[in-house]
């Protein structure tokens, strides 16, 4: 025996037309009273066998020469039948169904044909000696056998021709269906493979749209997919608080500059719940109702663009036909939207090595700016001020010994002093006590080398459980910014007294503040007009606090001095919590 995986139809029909063969031949056996234990014998091998064939199609198992097999038991049982009736009675008649009807089905024509000729031999041999007494009876029932044969073998015909076509349109559509569903996972391979492979921001979004649109309408033609040209798309990314067009399919140029703000609609939802949601009124949609395109769809499926507390932005397809997006097209577009937001995430990671990058080679350029201006206002003016009191006390040594030798005094202590100025930008530039000995040591050698060299007070308070917390790269950066806070105040500010303390805030949030009793100023108006200014103080102490994931605030006010806060977290959940405490 072997086993199939599909049910053979054919061996249903035949159990089908038995067990009608087997209903009026019981039922015509009941009605005249022949229910005797002689003439349920062959019956009861009939429900016996037709048992069995039912139990075989129904675990879809054939025999080796099934259909010879089964049509040979059912002429055998017929006959037998027949034969034990003793000829033409009531509940004989039926008995010709039994075989011409398993024939008709296993071999159409030629199987109903020899069934029922069979049958009639049969029906000759059994009946010899009742022609002679009913000559006409028994040639109608011969005849009526072979007609039945004749109309078996033509409806067999039609129906199992029918059968086996629509048979043969269900493998087609099955076929066609696996095919589809083999493009629709080459079309998401393609998109992984691409998204993963690209870091652009533009052809990421592209990539997702035109792939998600081939995905939905998988083409069995591989070099001419049938893209279906009703299917709206679009991709919004946040800009500040807008959500603008990042690419689109089936877009108007008016729909390109269309800006949404989420405050209503489907873009509301997605936003606030942060689920896939699908809609089947896009075209009346409060804000989406002002994109031409999707005045001609009903049904829309919104997919937000979100990896974690980060979201950004939302992708929409829509299309006119009210149940074009199924479960699986919705499970489709789920697969495209989270590939989308990772290659978004990697597209705007890799963006942002770039950018820092930039800002890497623009903090390089301005400290090399800086250390040439600290050495022109600084060490420069002093070395040349040594060289012309120099040139000076030579004139002098002829003719006052002892004014020359104050003069020597003085060129002493300059130079003494411009020691001291080069060793502190030597110290600010790299402190090897910061890696050494840590954060605090290093700003208090900063606040002693101020103290020498300026005479202004720098105090200096850490709290060194904070210190636990943060790494040596991070405590690189505060350094940074406590000397860039510092040299303002130094400078700008003319502050007798510098206050630098680090402590903790809150749970996993720390806290650094510099505090001078300096001139101030107006933090407003120095922002307003801070692109005019020569200076990048501002903008390196922002870009350091955006380095460890820090806020930075600055209070200032003029004559009341300054103060600047920046707020670090010292985990990625309190980074997560201090950014959105901020928005």
């Amino acid at each position: 025996m072997r086993r199939f995986e599909t049910p053979y139809i054919a061996d249903w029909f035949a159990v089908s037309m038995r067990w009608i063969a087997l209903t009026g031949i019981l039922v015509s056996l009941l009605l005249h009273g022949q229910t005797n234990a002689t003439t349920l014998i062959a019956p009861t091998l009939m429900i016996l066998w037709n048992s069995l064939t039912s139990v075989l199609a129904s675990l879809s198992v054939r025999t080796r020469y099934h259909r010879q097999i089964a049509l040979t038991i059912d002429f055998l049982l017929a006959a037998a039948f027949f034969w034990q009736q003793g000829g033409l009675t009531n509940a004989s008649t039926w008995a010709a169904l039994y075989p011409i009807l398993t024939g008709t089905i296993y071999f159409e024509v030629w199987g109903a044909a020899m069934a029922g000729s069979g049958y009639a031999l049969w029906q000759v041999f059994v009946l010899r000696n009742a022609f002679a007494e009913n000559t006409m009876r028994s040639l109608s029932e011969l005849a009526l056998t072979l007609l039945f044969a004749l109309v078996s073998a033509l409806g067999g015909r039609l129906l199992m021709r029918r059968t086996r076509n629509a048979r043969r349109a269900q493998l087609d559509a099955e076929e066609r269906r696996r095919a589809m569903e083999s493009e629709r996972l080459r079309a998401i391979y393609e998109l992984t493979s691409t998204l993963t492979a690209t870091l652009s921001y533009k052809r990421v979004l592209d990539s997702a749209l035109d792939l998600g649109n081939a995905a939905l309408n998988p083409s069995t033609n591989l070099d001419a997919p049938q893209l279906d040209e009703r299917l709206v798309s679009a991709i919004y990314l946040f800009e500040g608080n807008e959500l603008q067009v990042g690419s689109a399919r089936r877009y108007t140029n008016a729909d390109m500059r269309v800006r949404l703000h989420g405050n209503e609609g489907l873009i509301k939802k997605l936003l606030d719940e942060g689920e896939p949601l699908l809609s089947a009124d896009v075209g009346y949609d409060p804000e989406l109702g002002r994109i031409i395109a999707f005045r001609a769809c009903t049904s829309a499926y919104g997919f937000p663009l979100r990896s974690g507390f980060n979201l950004y932005g939302i992708m929409l397809f829509a299309h006119p036909e009210p149940a074009y997006f199924t479960t699986e097209r919705c499970k489709v577009l789920d697969i495209i939207g989270r590939q989308a937001v990772i290659a978004i995430q990697n597209a705007r990671l890799y963006q942002d090595l770039v950018e820092e990058k930039e800002r890497i080679v623009e903090a390089q350029e301005e400290a090399r700016k800086k250390l040439a201006r600290d050495l022109h206002d600084g060490p420069t003016q002093s070395v040349a001020a040594i060289a012309m009191r120099l040139n000076i006390t030579r004139r002098m040594i002829t003719k006052d010994i002892g004014a020359a030798t104050a003069e020597l005094i003085k060129v002493e202590e300059l130079a003494h002093r411009t020691t001291k100025e080069i060793r502190h930008m030597l110290f600010t530039l790299r402190p090897l006590i910061l890696e050494s000995q840590g954060l605090t040591a290093a700003l208090t050698a900063m606040a002693e080398k101020i103290r020498e060299t300026f005479e202004q007070d720098m105090i200096v308070n850490v709290d060194e459980s904070v210190l636990e917390h943060i790494e040596l790269g991070k405590q690189s950066v505060i350094f940074a910014i406590v000397e860039e806070a510092v040299n303002n105040a130094r400078k700008h500010a003319r502050a007798k007294h510098i206050w630098t303390r680090l402590k903790m805030f809150e749970p996993e949030i720390a806290l650094l503040e510099i505090e001078d009793n300096g001139v101030g100023f107006d933090v407003a108006a120095m922002n307003q007009s801070y692109d005019e200014r020569g200076s990048l103080g501002m903008v390196n102490l922002r870009e350091r606090a955006e380095l460890i994931n820090g806020l930075l605030h600055i209070d200032s006010t003029l004559r009341k001095g300054t103060r600047i806060q920046v707020y670090i977290p010292l985990t990625e959940e309190a980074a997560d919590r201090l950014h959105h405490a901020k928005k």
